[in-house]
């Protein structure tokens, strides 16, 4: 293994056998470093390399170096890889070939203003998409010309940093459509096949979120036509290694070729589950030589699995990344259950990389009953200490849209309500806040003014959780300091001990049961309680903290993440006008956009390019018109 100094305690450093020191924390220093790559395999004596996904997995020119050091490369050609690596390249090559493409321009011209045009011509909306890479970098999605030269220039900065590439190309946007995608795997002695499809509709950012197999848009006569479309892909490059032919599949049931894959993909656990097969055991045997063991006829394709990303991040303001160190980490176990993990408790998870922490996958002999168990999975996930996508999955797993098979790229942003997000409050999250109330104390916070205690041991609190108030009651158990009966709304009473541990993390303590959660105040006169990965806002009704000099700021714009300053696009005295780009910060290898939210005048800048920051800072200050 190989490691940077951000990943010095990372779990794939601590399980390895072997792990060799490759640089700082910076891509270009450590994982985009392909002499220090090739360095460290030579220098712990490997005949072979394994490019993993991601980072320079599609490269052609860490397979040269490989070839060129006498070192195995496990995966494709790097002439294959080129060719199926730049997308430009690609739709030429795929077009010859009988494969569909999308209408779009992949053309040498690269000037934001001839860019525009041929956006005007191919009709909006268009998404822009880098040529040289994948994984949503360098990807945005625009509905009309006045966003088009903001948004290329985004993508071809992004991509830059990403790829070392900042060439562009253009694509008509298909709405309502499905991401539908073809495993394949070829040796070095003519075998080809496909071990079916997946889909991957539900994404945000356009990245992949949830990935299933079968696709339940698809069926058998479909299902012939994209395999074979995707043989024909992997054909026209004599493909060989694991590889996917990724497809747009829209509501008429056409498909077009948007991209292969020369590469593992995040998701091949999926395809392991209905075939039984080891894709990364076979890729190893393909560099070796060897032949594939089966033809097409001889796969068998059992039952319905799916696969859930867990992320670092918060869904609820616009996946923001969140980074932190994580006091908890339990995954779920049972029947059908499969957990692929990057991550522990007390790791860090930095700015630095891919906010992806772990993967949890579920098989089922149907579709319902692989639901039935990722439901059950998900519920039963703890992570703490970081907030996590958890509520967006959970909440994409009840959603009837997605239950019945209907979710297009567009579900995230414009079917699943948005209240869907914000998580109903569990007994334990009021329970918790009833009992912080308690611990903290009458002259901890301005909250406890007027104090929740009670004469007798009995104690009364009024929390609210978005438009409804809860009524906590409490009632000290006779002879215990700390165990209380508490009745929280219309939910039934519990008998829980509080205990505190450091950094305002809370156990609650109900008969066998044990609950940690972390419950802090925030500055905004509310109470945060984070459970299990899901992030709870709470405010005792009626009262609101006094405001201080330092949180009055009522136009300061501040940084929802850590993160890298990258551009500073604002002066003050500058007037600007509502939705415009002030600054754009970078966390987690994307770009985040700080935009005006009204017409006003900048006051202060207080940052500079090139600086890190951290969440909650200060960043502009604006004025807004008439104010």
């Amino acid at each position: 293994a190989v490691y940077s100094d951000a990943d010095a305690r990372a779990l794939h450093v601590l399980e390895a056998d072997q792990a060799v020191h490759i640089g700082p924390a910076s891509l270009a220093e450590s994982y985009l470093n392909i002499e220090a790559i090739i360095e460290a395999a030579i220098e712990s004596d490997a005949d072979a390399l394994h490019p993993g996904y991601g980072l320079l997995s599609e490269n052609p020119d860490l397979a040269d170096a490989c070839e060129n050091a006498g070192i195995i490369f496990i995966g494709p050609s790097a002439e294959a890889m080129r060719s199926m690596g730049d997308k430009s390249v690609a739709r030429k090559l795929v077009g010859k070939h009988g494969v569909p493409t999308i209408r779009g321009y992949e053309g040498k011209e690269q000037a934001p203003a001839a860019l525009a045009k041929r956006a005007a011509k191919i009709g909006y909306p268009v998404m822009i998409k880098a040529s040289a890479g994948g994984g949503g970098r360098g990807m945005r999605l625009v509905e009309d010309k006045a966003q088009f030269e903001k948004a290329a220039e985004s993508a071809r900065s992004e991509a830059e940093r990403s790829f070392g590439d900042g060439r562009l190309i253009l694509e008509r946007a298909i709405r309502g459509g499905r991401h539908v995608e073809v495993q394949v795997l070829g040796d070095e002695h003519g075998g080809l096949v496909h071990l079916g499809e997946r889909d991957c509709s539900v994404q945000r950012r356009h990245q992949k979120v949830i990935e299933e197999s079968p696709s339940p848009a698809v069926d058998d006569e479909l299902r012939g036509r994209m395999t074979e479309a995707a043989l024909a892909v992997a054909r026209a490059v004599d493909y060989t290694s694991a590889g996917t032919v990724e497809f747009m599949l829209d509501a008429d049931g056409e498909f077009y070729f948007l991209e292969m894959n020369t590469r593992l993909q995040v998701e091949h656990g999926v395809t392991e589950l209905r075939t039984g097969l080891d894709i990364v055991r076979r890729q190893i045997a393909i560099a070796r030589g060897e032949k594939l063991p089966f033809a097409q006829d001889d796969i068998e394709f059992e039952g319905h699995a799916m696969e859930c990303r867990i992320y670092a991040e918060d869904p609820l303001r616009g996946y923001a990344p969140s980074p932190g160190r994580i006091d908890r980490f339990d995954v779920p176990q049972g029947e059908g259950i499969r957990n692929d993990v990057g991550t522990y408790a007390g790791d860090e998870i930095t700015t630095d990389y891919d906010p992806m922490m772990a993967k949890v996958l579920t098989w089922g002999r149907d579709r319902d009953q692989a639901i039935e168990r990722m439901q059950y999975a998900l519920s039963n996930y703890r992570v703490g200490g970081v907030r996590t996508n958890l509520p967006l999955l959970r909440a994409v797993l009840w959603d009837p849209v997605f239950r019945t098979g209907g979710a297009t790229t567009s579900f995230l942003d414009e079917e699943l309500v948005p209240g869907t997000l914000a998580m109903a409050v569990t007994p334990h999250v009021l329970i918790a806040a009833f009992g912080f109330c308690l611990i903290s104390g009458r002259d901890a916070d301005p909250w406890l003014a007027l104090g929740p205690l009670r004469a007798g041991g009995a104690a009364r609190v009024n929390i609210k959780h978005g438009d409804r108030v809860y009524a906590v009651e409490g009632q000290r158990v006779a002879g215990s300091s700390n165990k209380w009966r508490v009745k929280a709304g219309n939910f039934r009473e519990r008998t829980v001990r509080f205990a505190v541990a450091p950094g305002s993390h809370m156990v609650l303590e109900e008969a066998d049961e044990t609950t940690p959660l972390h419950v802090r105040w925030v500055e905004s006169g509310g109470m945060e309680v984070n459970l299990g990965g899901s992030r709870y806002s709470l405010s005792l009704a009626g009262l609101e903290r006094l405001r201080t000099e330092s949180t009055r700021r009522q136009h300061g714009l501040t940084a929802p993440m850590p993160a890298l300053v990258l551009k500073v696009l604002v002066r003050p005295g500058q007037v600007v006008r509502s939705r415009e780009t002030l600054i754009v910060l970078e966390a987690m290898k994307m770009e985040h956009a700080i935009e005006a939210p009204y017409d006003g005048t900048v006051k202060d800048v207080h940052v500079k390019e090139g600086s890190r920051v951290k969440e909650g800072t200060v960043l502009i200050e604006l004025e807004q018109d008439g104010a």
